[in-house]
């Protein structure tokens, strides 16, 4: 087997090419191309241990191991750290195993680039990011791959977090509060590991964007947008099971009233209907997410003559 370090992985992960995986599969889990059962965690009095396998026909089989200990920040530790393997989907032989901290950072910014590239108005040219920790840098490098972002907004409940971001992008300006920062924007990206709601729905205009990749320990949005906008997500389990497999926020929503990217990217549903419709990505990632990214990585390292081959 292949084993790829954080390093290699890092240096082998392009993000438009993530960004055609993802899409890609996102089409394959919608129309029956892909096995990805509901993600299962064993917990600990700090945090989780999560097992998220998946399959996507001829583009990843794949089990991820990731651990989910949202106080690490104040111990210098990743909130997300974890190990994907890789496996052949004709004979089963373990193909790779390689670090998942990179790739679950940059396939969760990816996917909302993705519902970006789907649902957002053409004209979008104001993006906002509320969070500047591991996935507003991850959002930072994806979703500008979307559309011609002309201004790019970064708010933060830490100004020097927020600071260190924007001046990594010419286009970033800081602005301190999460309710200026929303208002007039056109695609608004929320990255927080915040327990409570940061938005109001009165604070979107009307056309806009909302992509949340928060919640793991409470509702990120809140429940006046989940009922206003039109909702979007990876799988309609987000809101028929519960957390840590589905979203806080989708508890209780009726799955009929939500659609699945996929099924915009094939489609099978319509996107966006209207230039004024607020629309709302809400993700609680998938292992089919994993797979299709770990394969690309893994193709990459062979072609690179890149990682350390070990016998089992």
């Amino acid at each position: 087997m292949l084993v790829l370090s954080k390093h290699d992985v890092e240096g082998l992960l392009s993000a438009p090419a993530m960004l055609e995986a993802l899409e890609a599969g996102f089409r394959a889990y919608s129309t029956g191309q892909a096995s990805v059962p509901p993600r299962t965690a064993a917990r600990a009095p700090e945090g989780l241990l999560g097992a998220m396998p998946g399959w996507v026909a001829g583009r990843g089989f794949a089990l991820k191991a990731v651990s989910v200990f949202p106080d690490n920040g104040d111990r210098g530790l990743p909130t997300h750290q974890g190990v994907i393997t890789l496996f052949d989907e004709q004979d089963g032989s373990l193909l790779s195993v390689m670090d998942g901290e990179h790739i679950t950072a940059m396939r969760t910014g990816g996917g909302a680039a993705v519902s970006t590239r789907v649902l957002a108005r053409p004209d979008a040219r104001t993006l906002t990011i509320l969070g500047a920790g591991v996935q507003g840098h991850s959002h930072l490098a994806t979703v500008p791959l979307t559309r011609d972002f002309t201004a790019i907004r970064i708010s933060s409940r830490d100004p020097a977090h927020a600071s260190a971001l924007a001046s990594t992008d010419p286009r970033c300006v800081v602005i301190p509060s999460f309710e200026e920062a929303v208002h007039g924007a056109d695609v608004v990206c929320c990255c927080t590991d915040s327990r409570d709601p940061i938005t109001r729905y009165e604070w979107f205009d009307p056309g806009t964007h909302v992509t949340s990749v928060g919640g793991t320990s409470g509702p990120e949005i809140d429940a006046e947008t989940i009922r206003l906008a039109r909702v979007f997500v990876e799988w309609k389990g987000a809101a028929q099971n519960a957390p840590p497999a589905g979203a806080h926020e989708l508890q209780g929503v009726d799955p009929a009233t939500i659609t699945e990217i996929g099924e915009v990217i094939a489609g099978l549903k319509p996107g966006r209907q209207d230039a004024g419709e607020i629309t709302l990505y809400k993700s609680t990632g998938s292992g089919f997410e994993d797979a299709v990214v770990a394969q690309i990585v893994y193709q990459a390292a062979v072609a690179a003559g890149v990682g350390t081959e070990v016998a089992m």
